[in-house]
């Protein structure tokens, strides 16, 4: 793997975790993600179900973890499936997995090959009142148009046991993921850390005339250089008027003289991601305009990030930081205070140029799971990032940072990535 070993401690804590909040004489189900295919017999990078992921640490296709706390036999209380290789396996696309690595990963004992889940199964299933199975829920998004091996057994299990009493598996991880423990929070860190090394190479890159997409060269080889898994997605490298584009993506635009880059990306280090945003000028100098726009979007993430704390809920904070870039806005010149003053509280007029919300949590995945509806809590890791989008002037501005939430205050884990004007313009003026 390319990231360093993750102490097996961290799984078997998380799945005590899990199954003290299983009800009683259940037993669960996750199943690892497909791997997704392309054209022909080409395939995408696998990517595992996060669940899955918390649970055992298995970073791996193929694989089915079982847990039945209230089973008579011990050896029957977690099982793990996995991919049985061979002779033809091993030359065409290497080693998998041995029993005897699951275990080191897991921490679970008893390591199984796949192809005999279905018969461990029904020596289990009959004693067991309910079973718990995964989904991929979530806020944001949910596979409605595509089927998953997730979705593939909660068909075949419904089928072969149509009596049993079926539950939400997602429904507890999304409540234990949103509070990182210590080994969580190292393993976001160092995502982080590879995000300012990754930041710090395109500030000694940027020229004018560059193609966008050959400052997201930058990022990947550091990435890769670094030991990260991938992308935690796409990186946006909008120059000029494409910030004002929120999930801009192609970057295959010329970075013009005299304009403003966004810069949104983040790095995900053993399935653990960071979520960052600089703006900074092609030609290593802010404009007045671009000073102004950029201090008003850097004022609201300093302030903003101070209202993250714990016993806040999230739809009171969002109307605190639309405040503080309303109030920014009227200083820009861009909206008028008497309008404001008498602006239709359902269709505020901030909107025209700040559209999107400014915190989501942040984990195993970019947008983790949790519910917006419960108070923040130490242990949280939560993004801050305002912005402020300008399509007339061609100018658009966000900044963001990943922050953990304690009950003395938050932490900011990518604060080592510049972001002050000054500290910008040195860096890029020193590099070139």
């Amino acid at each position: 793997m390319r990231y360093h070993p993750i102490s097996n401690s961290l799984f078997i804590t998380n799945r005590k975790r899990f199954v003290s909040k299983m009800k009683s004489n259940t037993l669960a189900i996750l199943t690892s993600n497909d791997v997704k295919h392309n054209n022909a017999d080409d395939v995408m990078g696998f990517a595992q179900n996060n669940d899955l992921f918390y649970l055992c640490g298995i970073d791996q296709e193929e694989t089915i973890l079982l847990m039945y706390p209230d089973a008579y036999k011990k050896e029957h209380r977690e099982i793990l499936f996995i991919k049985e290789t061979n002779e033809h396996i091993k030359i065409w696309d290497g080693d998998k997995l041995t029993k005897e690595q699951a275990t080191d990963i897991s921490g679970i004992n008893r390591v199984e090959w796949l192809q005999d889940f279905e018969k461990t199964l029904q020596l289990m299933a009959f004693e067991a009142d309910g079973i718990y199975l995964g989904h991929n829920e979530h806020i944001k998004r949910v596979t409605y148009n595509q089927q998953t091996q997730q979705d593939r057994m909660i068909a075949w299990c419904k089928e072969k046991y149509p009596l049993h009493e079926y539950h939400r598996a997602a429904k507890i991880t999304r409540e234990l993921r949103l509070i990182k423990s210590e080994e969580e929070i190292a393993l976001m860190q160092e995502a982080a850390n590879i995000s300012v090394a990754s930041f710090k190479r395109v500030l000694k890159a940027c020229k004018p005339l560059m193609k966008e997409y050959e400052l997201e060269a930058e990022l990947a080889y550091n990435l890769i250089k670094s030991g990260a898994t991938r992308h935690a997605f796409k990186p946006i490298v909008a120059s000029g008027k494409n910030a004002c584009a929120l999930h801009y993506n192609t970057n295959d635009a010329v970075c013009k003289d005299g304009e403003m880059i966004l810069l949104d990306f983040g790095v995900c280090y053993a399935n653990y991601n960071s979520d960052t945003t600089r703006c900074f000028p092609v030609n290593g100098s802010f404009s007045k305009r671009q000073k102004e726009v950029y201090s008003s979007v850097l004022h609201c993430l300093k302030e903003g990030s101070k209202l993250l704390k714990p016993g806040v809920l999230p739809p009171d904070y969002e109307t605190q930081m639309a405040t503080l870039v309303e109030t920014e806005l009227i200083k820009l010149g861009l909206l008028d205070a008497k309008d404001v003053a008498n602006q239709n509280p359902e269709k505020p007029l901030y909107k025209k140029y700040f559209m999107h919300g400014t915190a989501h949590h942040i984990g195993l995945d970019v947008h983790d799971v949790g519910l917006y509806s419960k108070p923040l809590e130490a242990g949280m890791v939560l993004t801050c990032e305002p912005g402020i989008y300008i399509p007339e002037e061609g100018l658009g501005c966000r900044l963001e940072n990943d922050y953990l939430i304690t009950k003395e205050g938050n932490i900011n884990l990518t604060e080592a990535m510049p972001i002050e004007i000054d500290e910008i313009e040195t860096l890029m003026t020193s590099l070139s």
